[in-house]
């Protein structure tokens, strides 16, 4: 099937259409999750910019000696082809991400000191933890992976029942500080035997885990104390 130019452009621009309504729509829905949480209307753009511009940012603040087994050299013997394995030093990098941990636990704090709601998200924030850490799993090459919509959804569910009135702010804070405690830094100590390159806490890149992890758990918090 051949298209011509300008249906072609018009396809194009129509895919790169839906391609930013879902970014604005996605946008809003974290400006919406912003403003449940308290966070003052003219503050709203300033925390979305800094939450996403630091996604993208990884401070390292350590790195871990390792020896990893490549093939980097091969030899012929009667026509076959046998590569040798060679061990050579590596190393990990710890760093720590802007975006989805500096932030995100700036965020927490401000509200734990505006609400006082210190004891409700201390026991949210625990039962996270808890189940973070027990379903978070290890995985060769890449780092520590966890279930996408495990702590959202139990953040969300246990800041109802903790406290309703004010479920999106704790749902916020234990979704967030608790994976970020529970899936990452109670399993820094088994990064050494996974032989990944940069093991971020709070993740990198645009979105990333933590980061969407308090905002689908107060926008679910939000839907579900309404």
């Amino acid at each position: 099937m051949f298209f011509g130019p300008i249906t072609f452009i018009l396809m194009l621009l129509f895919f790169f259409y839906i391609v930013f309504f879902f970014f604005l729509v996605q946008l809003n829905l974290i400006a919406l999750a912003f403003t449940k949480i308290g966070i003052p209307s003219e503050h709203v753009f300033t925390a979305l910019f800094f939450s996403l511009v630091g996604s993208f940012i990884n401070i390292p603040i350590k790195k871990i000696p390792q020896q990893g087994m490549i093939n980097k050299a091969s030899v012929r013997f009667f026509g076959f082809k046998y590569r040798i394995p060679h061990w050579e030093r590596m190393e990990t990098i710890i760093a720590v991400n802007v975006g989805g941990a500096i932030i995100p636990v700036f965020i927490a704090t401000y509200l734990l000191f505006k609400t006082g709601l210190w004891e409700k998200a201390a026991i949210a924030t625990a039962i996270i933890i808890i189940l973070t850490y027990r379903f978070a799993r290890p995985i060769k090459g890449v780092g520590i992976a966890l279930p996408a919509f495990l702590p959202p959804v139990i953040a969300a569910l246990v800041s109802v029942c903790i406290a309703y009135h004010n479920a999106p702010v704790i749902a916020y804070i234990s979704g967030s500080i608790g994976t970020l405690i529970g899936a990452d830094i109670l399993n820094l100590n088994k990064i050494k035997d996974l032989g990944a390159p940069l093991a971020s806490i709070g993740g990198a890149g645009t979105f990333d885990g933590i980061f969407l992890n308090g905002i689908i758990a107060v926008l679910l918090a939000v839907f579900l104390s309404a």
